[in-house]
């Protein structure tokens, strides 16, 4: 399976912090990959140096080719982030939230995707009009995530889409993105710190310790070995 997101020996700051040294991390087309680590390991400083929101240096290829400058030319290649916090317009209804999604589509095209939303988020249909900063912690990281996929993104990036919501609403959370994966081909990148979720949602996952990648492999050796889940995992 060919690579969709290379990185290659990627380094970013903040000022004179070095957040990330040296990351090496391979996201094939059509799989879900994890980032995993403790608070501070440079998780979510990695999705930030894809989309360009951070300093940084290295190689990032997006299929092949250079991906560089801001988040606006990210997104136009195809890639979808989804930050820690939801990042909703809580002014703007459910709709206008969906609608600033698609920003760059045809407005025919933008109308069938918002069915195709509720279709994954039913409620969507009846709160349509309903003020975003309303909506429940739980219900916002769902239009977070429904207002990334109106872009139809090459590539769906996720940052610790499990913070603060309950068990329920987060295995609710990670059985869409798998549905999406699995019938529709989306490839996404996941920063998680509930590790245990998160192997089981990916095919491949990488630890961070310390802004470098500590181990890698499939979700199910790292499951298996118990030396890299007391050390690195916390479980």
């Amino acid at each position: 399976m060919s690579a969709l997101l290379e990185l290659r020996d990627v380094e970013a700051r903040y000022g004179p912090v070095q957040a990330l040294r040296g990351v090496s991390i391979d996201v094939p087309e059509g799989a879900v990959v994890a980032v995993l680590g403790a608070n501070g390991a440079g998780k979510t400083t990695t999705l930030r140096a894809v989309s360009g929101t951070v300093r940084r240096s290295g190689e990032i290829l997006l299929a092949g080719k250079p991906l560089r400058g801001g988040p606006e030319a990210a997104a136009k290649a195809g890639v979808a982030h989804v930050p820690e916090g939801r990042g909703t317009f809580t002014e703007l209804s459910v709709v206008e939230n969906l609608r600033l999604g698609a920003y760059t589509r045809r407005e025919r095209s933008v109308k069938a995707d918002i069915e195709r939303m509720a279709d994954h988020f039913p409620w969507i249909s009846d709160r349509g009009e309903q003020r975003a900063g309303t909506l429940s912690g739980g219900e916002q990281q769902m239009l977070a995530l429904a207002r990334a996929l109106m872009s139809r993104p090459r590539l769906l990036m996720l940052d610790e889409p499990s913070l603060g919501l309950a068990p329920l609403i987060v295995r609710e959370i990670f059985r869409i993105v798998r549905e999406l994966n699995e019938k529709e081909g989306l490839t996404v990148l996941v920063v998680e710190q509930d590790a245990r979720i998160a192997l089981n949602a990916a095919a491949t996952a990488y630890v961070l310790e310390v802004g470098k990648v500590a181990v890698s492999g499939s979700s199910a050796e790292l499951r298996d070995d118990e030396a890299v889940r007391r050390s690195y995992l916390g479980y």
